[in-house]
Parts: structure tokens; sequence; C-alpha cells
């Protein structure tokens, strides 16, 4: 069993509770109960993201960067005050799509407009950081509320769309017939940029964007079929426009196609690279170096389900944890048997976060406190030795 008195370094590394605790907040609501029984240990902080809402605040946490302002539109037009971040050199910036496109960004109870929803103030948040100076950006793409092939975004930054009244089509722009980039912003062709994202899905079709992510937009089956429509038009014309054929590569048809637009802008810029948002934020904050030397990894999300083996923050922790041959135990508002598996396939054990039979809006609202029980609930394990020292059967919940 683990000496009592023997202190130790826990790394605590969980993604956001979405709907309830930022995964800063979750780190700390851990902390707080891991201190309860545990005060002598080494708590290192080290909250997380996938690329989603959440990103900049995990990023933000580990110092280096400031909160920069400005205006932009929400997903219905509406304006808002959006936040990106620069770093203290002035050289980079890190963008959230969430921020200004994002569903967080349309109220509870709110009708959903999957048809009109446009990345248009993710698009002037890009235009504030060119106006900035930065040539390097790095963008989170989840939590999009739009479908829209990134159309709303490349209008903000200079793209002219023009209309043909006889050839309506339902979708964010319902008479698109041209798409011209004689006025694209000249700054592209200075800008660096890296995209975080976790999905594969091309533009079009049953796996793509509308047809995956477009009921939890809001969309009816009528409006997939409209989207999926007007998608394929708009990529005919964007890729005849940009000279390029991006409708089919692996991710195209992230955040409702957004990928799809920055892709076919491509070869304009210096520099574009799609890559996985866990492994880009877990760069960002220097995760390695705070996994050197720790004795136990505690992370977690809102749901450890099926969803978890497609490579969720949970799973990205637990592979570093073991790669590094550090356990990690996975603390989730919700833990399936699929959650469970995905997890135990990296050796590491899963903890739902209810300590008893709850609804899901009961577990939201009490979000802080119990995720403070279960740090509580993780220490006086170690204290029985059950995480460290004593290795556990693998994959099985510890709780």
């Amino acid at each position: 069993m683990t000496d009592r008195t023997e202190s130790l370094r826990v790394l605590l590394a969980p993604d956001s509770f979405k709907g309830s605790l930022s995964s800063v907040e979750v780190t700390r609501a851990l902390a707080n109960g891991w201190r309860r029984i545990r005060p002598g240990d080494q708590l290192i902080a080290a909250p997380l993201a996938d690329g989603g809402e959440g990103t900049l605040a995990a990023i933000a946490e580990t110092g280096g960067w400031e909160w920069q302002e400005c205006p932009a539109h929400d997903p219905l037009g509406r304006p808002l005050v959006a936040r990106w971040l620069l770093s203290h050199d002035g050289r980079r910036a890190a963008v959230e799509l969430a921020e200004a496109s994002g569903l967080s960004r349309l109220p509870a109870g709110e009708p959903r407009s999957p048809l009109a929803a446009t990345t248009e103030g993710t698009g002037e948040i890009l235009r504030s950081v060119l106006d900035a100076g930065v040539r390097h950006i790095l963008m989170g793409v989840g939590g999009s509320a739009t479908t829209d092939g990134g159309s709303g975004m490349l209008r903000s930054l200079g793209v002219w769309y023009r209309s043909d009244s006889n050839r309506p089509l339902p979708g964010p722009i319902a008479d698109l017939a041209v798409v011209d980039l004689a006025a694209l912003d000249p700054r592209l062709a200075e800008l660096e940029m890296r995209v975080a994202c976790d999905v594969t899905n091309p533009l079009l079709g049953e796996d793509g964007a509308a047809a995956v992510y477009g009921p939890q937009k809001g969309a009816w089956p009528e409006d997939v079929e409209a989207l999926d429509a007007w998608l394929a038009h708009y990529a005919d014309l964007l890729e005849a426009a940009a000279g390029t054929s991006a409708r089919s590569l692996p991710g195209a048809g992230a955040a409702g196609g957004t990928s799809f637009g920055l892709m076919c802008l491509a070869p304009r810029m210096r520099a574009f690279e799609l890559v996985p948002g866990i492994d880009v934020v877990m760069e960002e904050t220097s995760f390695d170096q705070r996994l050197a030397g720790a004795d136990l990894v505690v992370t977690g999300e809102g749901q450890i389900d099926a969803q978890t083996a497609f490579g969720k923050t949970a799973l990205g922790v637990a592979r570093r944890a073991a790669a590094a041959g550090v356990p990690c135990v996975a603390v989730g508002g919700a833990v399936t048997a699929e959650g469970i598996a995905a997890l135990a396939t990296v050796g590491a054990a899963t903890m739902p976060m209810p300590d008893g039979p709850m609804t899901l809006d009961e577990a939201m609202a009490n979000a802080a406190a119990l995720v403070t029980a279960a740090g509580e609930r993780l220490a006086k394990l170690v204290e029985l030795g059950v995480l460290v020292g004593t290795r556990r059967a693998v994959g099985e919940p510890v709780a």
C-alpha cells in the first residue's frame, strides 16, 4: 500500500464538463477535494481541451498569453464582443471558432436556425488578428452552430458572393451563383495557420458535415438534405474559384465545413496544417513536461462513452500517461461500458462523478460539488493504495 506520509506528484488534466464547468473549473474542483484528504501532495494543474470550447481558457492558464477583444457577430448575425489570445511577444494568436460561431452563443430555449447560421463572426476575429499584425494562428474549430462550409468566415476575409435569384437553394446564401476571390485579404499570403480538428469526415454525403453533425445543431432530416445540397453547390463554386479539390479530404466536414473553406484557401497561405485538437492543446500547454515525474494522472470529461474511443481528451491523456508508465484515472459526468472499454485499452481506470442516482439536470446543477467530492474519493483511494502502489485490474471502474 501507499505510504500515507509519502508526498505524490498528481497531474490534473481534465477537459471541460460541457454545459456546466470549464476545464479550469474542473481542475480547481478536483484539487480542492484532493487537498481535503492529502494536503501534502503536489498538484500540477494542466486543464485541457480538444480544440472546441474551452481551448482558449486552457491555453491561457499556462501563462504567456494576453486576452484581446474585438467586435464580431454570433451565428445569427447579432453583435457581440469576442475574445482571442495574443502571445506576450505579439507574434502568435489563438482563436476559437466557438467564441463567435458556437452553439453556446445561442441562448437556451431559442429555436435553432441551422439553415441560417454562419461563421461570419469567426472571420471577423481572424481579421482582427491580422489587423494586429499577427501571422501565426492556432484555431480550434469545435463546437460550431454552423453548416455553412466556412462561407461566412470567408466573406469576412474578402471573398465575394454573387447571387442569382432564379436559382434559390436553401442554405446560408440561398441564391448563390458565383464565388469570387479577387478581393481576398492579401495578408493571407503571410499567414501560417494550424487548425485543431478531431474529426475526419469529408464535406458531403452520409458521413459529411450536414448528415453527421447537422442534427445536433437543430437540423431536421429535410434540413440535412437541403444543407448537403447547398454545400455541394457551394463546393463546386469555391473549388472552381480557388483551383482546388478539398471536399473529400479527411476533416473537410469539421465545424460544418469550416475546415473545407480553409482548405480551399490553404494554397494561398504561407502554411496550413490540420492537426488533432488534443495533441495541439497538449503541445501548447507543455503537457509532456508536466507529465514527467508525475506519480498519477487524473483526467476527465463530461461523458466517457463510445465517442471517447475517437480521440477525445480523456483517451489522449490516458495514452500519454501509459507511454510514460504513469497510472491514469478518468472522472466522467456520465460513464458507459463503451467508455470504460476505450480507456481500458491503454490501462486507464474510470470513476463516475455522481456518487448516487440523480438526473442529468441535478448532476449539472451540482457539478462543482460533485467534482470536488470525486477528488476526495480519488485521494482516499490513494490512501488505500488502489491507484498508486497497488495496481488494479485494467479498465475496472474505481467507484
